[in-house]
């Protein structure tokens, strides 16, 4: 509690006890005795404003100010005509004073008030909390002593020292020693990851174990840390459809209320129904509960609740329109490479000739890829587990779309695709395996082939079984990859259908056909870098593995920054609890304050329930909207 809550609360308490002071007295009737009759109405009239203005004193303010302004209907105007009302009601000395009454409904709407206040600084606090990735320093050294210095200050190209236990403040590529980042800030994710020299590193981690000292690639303002703050900092200005829509409701609500309750309060005693008494107090009682706090703060409060449970996981949704959207996806279109994919070439397979061992089968293979820096002759290299010796190689020749020749220990080695094979006279054979062959020769004899794939990541068919699961009807993949590659990865994980050999702008042109057949919303899944055009068209962007990528969360709606496709499935599971908590929300608020207000109209709800209708409808839909923020952590 902050000190401003503590100052309201104190103001609270002391009013409280004055109050309860005061009702004791009456009801013993110590005013009685001390003023007589009518002396103790007018005594208890006094002594109970006491304790109204400590409480109320600014909700009268606020009231007059907005009245001033021309902005009169809110809940404090409410509030402020209801309980003067009450109070005005020992002008009619014959009915039952309810002074005691007007000064509780201050009281207990104080009490609300300030439990809103602190509901919501508590959530603000939470995701403050989980996004508490902003450095205050970065350590330069100069004249060999480390000076604390403001990011902002640090050019581009400055190396800066980030000891154990500190937050990497800009992002850089590591130019000495090795160490353990904690991602989990960013990601959602537990497990450590480790970084030496040559490595990225992204602002907002935490150094855990060794010093590292880091080569600054950007300015504080353009790091992964500046902009995913300021991507949360903005997320509250985008609001979903029913945020806008409960927020055009109060401004049509509230004024309807109030002329309602002075419809109530003035036409039934002109037309001879009653007492002026009894229908003001119907009408002041009407205004109590008519009071829309409940919807006004527990619908905004559910969506930042959601947004920021969602931010526990590393999942940043940019506006609860986009959350809400979210709730509604029937159709998850994927990019393949990066995505379902690792996006990285790997030897899955090496399948020698007879009498061939595979490990030589490898070692000429790499050799004569030796001096090539192509994805595919990368791979060959990392298989290998020998060093390379580049003093073995000569006479290089690289054929555009075919592949490699070489000297290799004075033999002439050839590693390729099919075309290169035939081109130089030697015979091979296919593959079962799906994926990219290269075949290899040894002075003109074929000796085997090595089979490349772009492997699959661990949870993807997890995450295709986890979104069938949650009720996404379709589950659609596009690549420009082969056709046979596609159907490999589509029956391999379970997809519902692919589309292959697809160019970037097809694309676009594939998903407007998709989204043609889809009832609800769809969602397409990319890396963020080259996906930027189908991501802004869906209707949901969701770019993943975006760590540290200003492309990602430039175009996605939703970015994941972590690389697994499983949580897609958990974003949506986010966005449809969060709309659940809205719509319960909604409907309890509204349904409880109906039967309450027609209760009133007809004189069989007092003041006290009243009360309830307003102040324990409010905290019992706040209470239910910080549910949102619960979520299962990684």
């Amino acid at each position: 509690m902050n000190k401003k809550q503590k100052k309201w609360l104190k103001r609270i308490l002391i009013a409280l006890v004055i109050f309860f002071a005061i009702m004791v007295a009456d009801h013993l009737g110590l005013l009685a005795l001390a003023f007589g009759e009518p002396g103790a109405l007018y005594a208890s009239f006094v002594l109970y404003l006491i304790p109204y203005l400590i409480a109320g004193h600014d909700v009268l303010a606020k009231a007059w100010r907005n009245i001033r302004r021309g902005e009169a209907f809110d809940e404090s105007f409410l509030m402020a005509i209801a309980t003067v009302g009450a109070f005005a009601m020992i002008l009619f000395p014959d009915t039952e004073p309810h002074m005691a009454e007007g000064a509780a409904v201050m009281l207990f709407y104080q009490i609300g008030e300030l439990f809103q206040s602190y509901a919501v600084g508590k959530s603000r606090k939470s995701i403050a909390d989980m996004m508490d990735i902003a450095p205050d320093y970065a350590n330069i050294e100069r004249d060999g002593a480390l000076e604390q210095v403001d990011p902002d200050e640090v050019a581009v190209g400055s190396v800066i020292v980030v000891k154990p236990g500190e937050r990497v403040p800009i992002d850089g590529m590591v130019v000495e020693g090795s160490s353990q980042l904690d991602t989990a800030a960013l990601t959602g994710e537990s497990i450590p990851r480790h970084v030496e020299e040559g490595a990225e590193v992204i602002s907002g981690c935490i150094n855990m174990t060794g010093l590292l000292r880091v080569r600054t690639t950007k300015l504080f303002g353009a790091s992964t840390v500046s902009r995913i703050l300021e991507l949360v900092e903005n997320a509250s200005e985008k609001k979903a459809k029913t945020e806008n829509f409960i927020t055009r409701f109060a401004r049509v609500y509230t004024p309807a209320v109030t002329f309602a309750a002075l419809a109530i309060a003035v036409i039934p005693p002109l037309l001879g129904m009653g007492a002026w008494a009894d229908w003001i107090l119907r009408g002041l009682t009407f205004l109590v509960v008519s009071c829309p706090c409940a919807l006004v703060i527990s619908v905004p409060l559910s969506f930042f609740g959601g947004i920021g449970g969602a931010s526990r996981l590393g999942i940043l949704v940019k506006g609860s329109n986009y959350l809400e959207a979210l709730s509604r996806v029937d159709t998850v279109v994927f990019d393949k490479t990066g995505t379902l994919t690792s996006g990285t070439f790997n030897v899955v397979a090496i399948h020698p000739e007879e009498s061939i061992d595979p490990d030589y089968l490898l070692d000429l293979a790499a050799h004569a890829e030796a001096f090539s820096d192509h994805p595919i002759a990368v791979s060959v290299k990392a298989a290998y587990s020998g060093k390379i010796d580049q003093a073995r190689v000569d006479k290089v020749t690289e054929e555009s779309g075919h592949g490699v020749s070489a000297r290799v220990d004075e033999h002439v080695v050839m590693v390729g695709n099919d075309k290169l094979m035939a081109a130089h006279g030697s015979s091979w054979h296919d593959c079962e395996l799906t994926g990219t062959i290269l075949h290899v020769s040894v002075d003109g004899r074929y000796i085997g082939h090595i089979v490349i794939a772009d492997v699959v990541k661990d949870d993807a068919k997890q995450a295709v079984r986890d979104l069938h699961a949650a009720g996404v009807e379709r589950c659609i993949m596009l690549t420009g990859d082969r056709e046979d590659v596609a159907a490999a990865v589509a029956k391999q994980l379970g997809l519902d259908e692919y589309h292959a050999q697809l160019l970037p702008g097809d694309k676009v042109e594939r998903v407007e056909q998709i989204m043609d057949g889809v009832r609800d919303n769809l969602a397409f899944v990319g890396d963020g870098i080259n996906d930027a055009p189908v991501l802004t068209r869906a209707d949901v962007g969701i770019a993943m593995g975006a760590m540290g990528s200003d492309a990602a969360i430039e175009a996605a709606d939703i970015v994941l920054m972590d690389d697994k496709p499983s949580n897609i499935a958990r974003a949506i599971s986010v966005a449809r609890k969060t709309m659940a908590i809205v719509w319960q929300n909604i409907i309890f608020a509204i349904g409880v304050k109906v039967i309450i207000l027609v209760l009133a109209a007809f004189g069989i709800a007092n003041m006290w329930l009243a009360v309830f209708g307003d102040v324990g409808v409010a905290v019992i839909a706040i209470l239910n909207a910080m549910r949102a923020m619960n979520v299962k952590e990684l």
